[in-house]
């Protein structure tokens, strides 16, 4: 055991492994008896391809590049594929990320599309495409922009034609809704085709805040009689789905938990969550079998895979080393597949039979790309804020086989704010933290008020407080490593993207708990945001995390960073895409006018072709280097082989 500086030990996990493993697989589905699903790609631009399990457990990527298979319906997507088996052979239906049309595939043949392109604003986007072989067509959600204004759009359930015919014909894209709502989930049919059941919610409510669960009749292709059978302003449904003998199953969270409910009988009450937020259409928490079981994600904070019987309530959890698994469920007969992690894996596709109750990787599974001695050991912790109240975190100590600080010397820790805000930080392996810890220099992601995963009163913590709570369980979590003698006082940064972004600047211009930050493509002035700056979706989230603008206007100048930029003293990173629609780089630019001349040592990296979330290898290495190269200058540290990062003042 060698004794060295923190920060300055050697590791083999550098920023290229930290990006080439970056992502998780995603959006699961049977075709036939194969396993398909979405996989990130970041060394070729960043796009997701398909990926098939053969039935003798070959994995083959289905569509080479350029093909991206990936939805921008509400910014963040939802599910972008579906398929069947027609003639043995697959059918498969999925859209492309450049252009947002739906295409057709099938195996031997080029893709080839099914809808029109729009001139108009966004164009037309599609989500949870369902093959309905029985009318030639697709069912889907469509988004349609009616102007060039990121809020003027529509949403709708719509039926593409199979055989091409709505390719220059916008009007054979028959709609089977209205659009009174202003969102909407893909439709789920029950097991004998009479009814459909989907999610709606409006501005300003988020999904996580308050949807209706809609029930319509199914005649003659077209949805008859849509009404209203669940959920409302302060009940959220996070999904519906069908058993198999047609009652109807939803997740709600009217007790302050999303538990399960079929017919609105409550199957398994817990204080747990079998829900979550939606942030993407098609996300799946539970899957009903054909045997009336019904397979479920759930837990507090960390999440397991079960197998729920719905008749006694009783629950059993798939054994096995995954301590996380992402909201993405497929079923096939008695077949269950998901996409589990844990601190020692990263996420790979996990299959569950149920007659034997025999879990095992059958896809993307993890390879450890170094010896996993250098991956660090977490420790979930509960920290007390202020007002007694709990705050959740994962704590990240430095590790590394082969070296160990001087004996009276404390580390560096950065605090990670994830996004959302209404999020969550999984406890699962990511080497961009063990990219940190093994090289030591601490992390600990805080899951604060407002995060997910401990049920509505947690979340509705931030309601009117976002910039406030946030801020002060972040703060509470770094001290408290500091006073407990774990992290070095003078030696903590914060770091965050998106809504962490907000986070983060927010402590850099509120607090001085911090010597310096990372500011990854954030939201910086609440004014721009809440009034055009933004896309549809979250345009008027604001309404209920800061308080009616209308209402309290001094309150989104109170806490913007960009109007406090004066309160900057200490060295920050930011990092922004410059295709961003949803967190624009006119918020960074406006807030280092008003850095300017102040002599705040500071850089600004920009990416052309990223949006909101970084998704090119290239973009992910520069990233990295750069954020180590400011806590190295900062905390005075030497890593090696770690270009510097050129601050300017």
């Amino acid at each position: 055991m060698q004794t060295s500086p923190y920060g300055s030990w050697p590791s083999p996990i550098d920023a290229a492994l930290a990006a080439a493993h970056d992502g998780h697989p995603e959006w699961l589905g049977f075709v036939g008896d194969e396993v398909w699903w979405t996989e990130p790609r970041p060394a070729e631009g960043g796009r997701r391809t398909l990926v098939r399990r053969h039935a003798d457990g070959r994995e083959e990527p289905v569509l080479p590049a350029p093909w991206n298979v990936r939805s921008r319906v509400i910014e963040y997507g939802g599910h972008p594929w579906a398929g069947v088996v027609v003639a043995g052979e697959p059918l498969v239906v999925f859209v492309h990320f450049a252009d947002q049309r739906l295409y057709r595939y099938e195996p031997g043949s080029e893709p080839r599309p099914l809808t029109p392109v729009s001139p108009v604003g966004g164009g037309l986007r599609w989500a949870e495409p369902q093959v309905r072989l029985d009318l030639g067509e697709v069912w889907c959600v469509l988004e349609e922009f009616t102007g060039d204004g990121p809020t003027d759009v529509r949403r709708v359930l719509a039926a593409v034609p199979l055989d091409g015919s709505a390719v220059r014909d916008r009007d054979a894209v028959r709609e089977l809704t209205d659009d009174r709502h202003r969102f909407v989930t893909g439709p789920r049919i029950s097991p004998d085709g009479s009814r459909a059941a989907w999610l709606a919610w409006d501005h300003p409510r988020m999904p996580w805040d308050g949807t209706e669960l809609i029930v319509a009749e199914v005649r003659d292709g077209t949805l008859r009689e849509p009404r209203t059978v669940a959920g409302g302003p302060e009940e959220s449904i996070a999904q519906a789905d069908w058993s198999p003998d047609g009652r109807l199953l939803y997740a709600s969270d009217r007790t302050g938990w999303w538990n399960l409910y079929r017919d609105g009988e409550q199957l398994c009450p817990r204080e747990e969550e079998f829900g979550g937020a939606l942030w993407k259409l098609g996300h799946r928490w539970f899957a009903p079998l054909d045997s009336g079981l019904i397979a479920v994600i759930h837990g507090t904070g960390s999440t397991a895979l079960g197998i729920l019987d719905a008749e006694t309530g009783e629950l059993v959890d798939a054994a096995g080393p995954w301590s996380e698994f992402a909201p993405t469920l497929a079923v096939h007969g008695e077949r269950v597949v998901a996409v589990g992690a844990s601190p020692r894996t990263a996420y790979e596709v996990v299959e569950l039979d149920t007659r034997t109750g025999r879990a095992r990787v059958v896809g993307a599974e993890h390879d450890d790309p170094v010896d996993p001695v250098h991956y660090p050991e977490p420790q979930i912790r509960v920290f007390t804020g202020p007002d007694g109240r709990d705050i959740h975190a994962h704590v990240y100590p430095p590790h590394h086989p082969g070296f160990r600080a001087p004996g009276e010397e404390l580390p560096p820790y950065v605090v990670w704010a994830h996004g959302g805000p209404t999020g969550h930080a999984p406890l699962v392996l990511d080497l961009s933290i063990a990219y940190f810890t093994s090289r030591g220099i601490g992390v600990a992601e805080v899951n604060y008020g407002g995060s997910t995963g401990y049920g509505r009163e947690y979340r509705n913590r931030l309601r009117e407080q976002w910039g406030v709570v946030d801020v002060e369980d972040c703060a509470a979590v770094a001290l408290a490593l500091a006073d407990e003698g774990t992290a070095d006082r003078d030696r903590l940064a914060i770091r965050g993207g998106s809504a962490g972004g907000w986070t983060a600047a927010a402590s850099l211009t509120t607090t001085d708990v911090y010597a310096c930050g990372t500011i990854v493509y954030p939201i910086l002035d609440l004014a721009g945001w809440g009034t055009g700056e933004t896309h549809d979706f979250e345009s008027q989230y604001l309404e209920s995390l800061v308080g009616p603008l209308a209402e309290v206007p001094g309150r989104y100048a109170e806490r913007s960073p960009v109007e406090h930029a004066d309160r900057v003293t200490v060295p920050f990173l930011l990092l922004q895409g410059l295709d961003d629609v949803i967190c624009p780089p006119a918020q960074c630019e406006r807030f280092l006018s008003r850095i300017a001349g102040r002599q705040v040592p500071h850089a600004y990296l920009v990416f052309e072709g990223e949006g909101h979330g970084f998704r090119r290898a290239e973009t992910m290495i520069r990233a990295l280097e750069a954020e180590l190269s400011l806590y190295a200058q900062v905390f005075g540290l030497n890593p090696p082989g770690v270009p510097t990062l050129e601050l300017i003042r």
